[in-house]
């Protein structure tokens, strides 16, 4: 078979051990949640990868949401080629920038202007400094289960209280690096109000996924987003959306064109590099003006605006615009919760589908599941059974019980027939 090497699985994850840090570079790619040891990829094509001992997988991560148009989609592979016959990186301005900064531009409605970096990280990072610097305030309130990549004063423990202040959630993390990160609840405006009320003075930002997707995915409730526009504009703060994973995936101008809600600042990722690595970040002129070197808040990346991303972005959202695209992708999901629904209460299962546009979490919990509290309920053990049923049946989901399905255009009814009857017959085996 093509592309198919004498390498095993096998052999790849002891090279990998050997000279990488859990045999991967980052954690999830491990199996750690759910136990055995990761494939290794040889090669994708639309919904599907195949590994190294050319095993074919149908992908439901597709880099963990970054191929919106599934691997290998011909548009973006002749942008990103074209780009790399002028060469590989310059660290001097090139139009392909603003020509992606343009089309972000027209698309999201908060942005005017844009900062792009090399990682969703570097993003939230830069958004939650430049907060600080415009209201001259040193506090962040986040939310329980949220995950904004792994910079220090984000990494800050959930409380259980209504509000509690950041206690460090990884060694190497300083107490006092998180001392003004305060969490509280998603979905809990009540939690909010008794938060800006304490600490409302001193409040740089809320900063908030606005469908939450790192504890599996939760959308929000009904006027909890308009809520927290209302609170911020009441005290002062920033209202940053970490749009990282919802931005183009959700709606073409991202979770705030879906809800009508429009923040201060906004984190994009991986819908907006095509499969390469980037992030941004983007507002209003009032706000992106502060940013060096028309301002003093200092940020700046060697390969910021790569050209390679640059040109597979644009490639990505020229796709993405054709009419009709989103509500395509909204009806295969939609297709596929109520298929995973409806086989788990055939067999006796309590399931928690939670879908928004084409993201969707499965959680073997009661239903509903509104908070990250509600998430952790979900029975673990029975997500690894299940996990390695689909794996064994050729469908790959994330190797965790709180992340999200990522669906792409390349995912047609044969995919999703396919899917469905590997689900009914994995519910079949575990519930023997």
């Amino acid at each position: 078979m093509r592309g198919v090497t004498a390498r095993t699985n096998a052999s790849c994850w002891k090279e990998a051990r050997r000279y990488l840090v859990g045999g991967v570079n980052s954690p999830v790619r491990s199996f750690r949640g759910v136990g055995g040891r990761p494939f290794f990829v040889d090669r994708g094509k639309g919904p599907t990868l195949w590994d190294v001992q050319g095993r074919r997988y149908l992908d439901f991560i597709g880099s963990w949401g970054a191929l919106i148009l599934g691997h290998r989609n011909p548009e973006v592979m002749r942008a990103a080629e074209k780009a790399l016959e002028k060469g590989t990186t310059f660290g001097t301005p090139t139009p392909g920038e603003a020509e992606l900064a343009r089309e972000i531009a027209k698309a999201v409605p908060s942005i005017e202007q844009v900062r792009f970096v090399s990682s969703g990280t570097e993003a939230v990072m830069s958004a939650v400094r430049l907060s600080r610097a415009a209201t001259g305030r040193s506090k962040i309130l986040k939310f329980d289960g949220a995950y904004h990549g792994h910079s220090d004063a984000l990494l800050a423990r959930a409380g259980s209280g209504l509000a509690t202040l950041g206690i460090p959630a990884s060694p190497g993390v300083p107490r006092g690096v998180t001392a003004d990160t305060i969490t509280v609840p998603f979905n809990d405006l009540a939690a909010v109000e008794a938060a800006v009320r304490r600490h409302g003075k001193g409040l740089a930002c809320v900063l908030v996924e606005p469908v939450m997707a790192n504890i599996g995915v939760i959308p929000p409730a009904p006027g909890f987003l308009e809520g927290l526009r209302k609170l911020t504009r009441r005290c002062g703060a920033l209202l940053i959306f970490d749009e990282v994973i919802t931005g183009f995936r959700v709606a073409y101008g991202g979770a705030q064109a879906l809800y009508g809600v429009k923040p201060d600042l906004t984190v994009l990722g991986k819908v907006i590099g095509g499969g390469f690595p980037v992030g941004a970040y983007g507002g209003a002129r009032r706000w992106m003006s502060q940013v060096a070197p028309e301002g003093p808040v200092y940020q700046a990346g060697t390969l910021s605006g790569h050209p390679v991303a640059m040109a597979a972005g644009l490639a990505t959202l020229k796709v993405l615009r054709q009419p009709g695209t989103y509500e395509l992708l909204e009806k295969r999901t939609r297709q596929l919760r109520l298929g995973l629904t409806l086989f788990a209460q055939r067999v006796g299962l309590k399931t928690a589908v939670n879908q928004v546009g084409s993201l969707l979490t499965l959680f073997f919990s009661e239903p509903p599941v509104r908070t990250a509290k509600q998430a952790r309920r979900s029975d673990a053990a029975l997500y690894r059974r299940y996990f390695h049923g689909m794996l064994s049946r050729g469908i790959y989901l994330p190797p965790s019980p709180y992340e999200a399905w990522f669906l792409s255009t390349a995912h047609g009814m044969p995919e999703i027939e396919k899917t469905l009857l590997a689900h009914a017959e994995v519910l079949e085996e575990i519930t023997r």
